[in-house]
């Protein structure tokens, strides 16, 4: 089992957590493969240019092709000319690749468990900020939001926690379903809002689903 710190109780409370998901090896290639892919897939994709058969203009040889005494041309619009094509400029593409799904929740794994063994991991009791006051949550978390950037995992992005501290700079807050690998490696420390563990837990590969009282008991 592996031991954070409990937010929002008992001065000194500690929160024990299952070693399966906060107390595996760290794999700095895998975590690192899905954060490339994570911001990879972030990426719009949506640059282009124009070749030489795009660009306007350009129908007509701009001057005969002897006797001039200058170079050949048959197109005003070709790459050398200045308003010309482009060549082997970018296009439209999509930048994702795939990451198979035991290596991402092997990468979320060990990054939880990297912010669990060096004390940067929280849990925030249930319950503790009952009201979306900016107020209530700089007195819940304390020394807490002195680790910038701070990231708030909640279970819902309109529950009270997530709206206490949405305002807060320096504090980001993600819904435990749109959690990355790269929002973890991100942040120097991470609070998980107590209804979220569960969840979070089934997205780590260690709990089957209808076990959520089980993991909520095991405190």
């Amino acid at each position: 089992m592996a031991e954070v710190a409990l937010i929002g109780g008992q001065p000194g409370a500690r929160r024990s957590l299952p070693a399966e998901v906060f107390d595996q090896p760290f794999h700095h290639g895998l975590v690192h493969n899905c954060v490339r892919a994570e911001l990879a897939a972030r990426r719009q994709g949506t640059h282009a240019t124009k070749t030489r058969g795009m660009v306007s203009g350009g129908g007509v040889k701009p001057w005969r092709q002897k006797g001039t005494g200058r170079a050949r041309v048959g197109s005003i619009r070709s790459p050398l000319w200045r308003g010309g094509g482009t060549v082997f400029g970018p296009r439209p593409r999509r930048y994702t690749f795939k990451v198979n799904r035991k290596e991402r929740r092997a990468a979320l794994r060990g990054a939880l468990s990297l912010k669990a063994g060096s004390a940067n991991l929280a849990i925030l009791a249930e319950g503790a900020i009952d009201l979306p006051k900016v107020a209530k949550a700089k007195e819940v978390f304390g020394e807490w939001l002195g680790r910038r950037p701070l990231l708030v995992i909640v279970a819902d992005l309109n529950s009270p926690p997530a709206l206490a501290v949405r305002n807060i700079a320096g504090v980001e807050v993600v819904a435990q379903v749109d959690l990355g690998v790269y929002e973890l490696m991100r942040a120097k420390a991470v609070v998980i809002c107590e209804e979220a563990l569960p969840p979070l837990m089934q997205r780590c590969g260690t709990v089957r689903r209808g076990a959520k009282a089980e993991v909520e008991g095991g405190a």
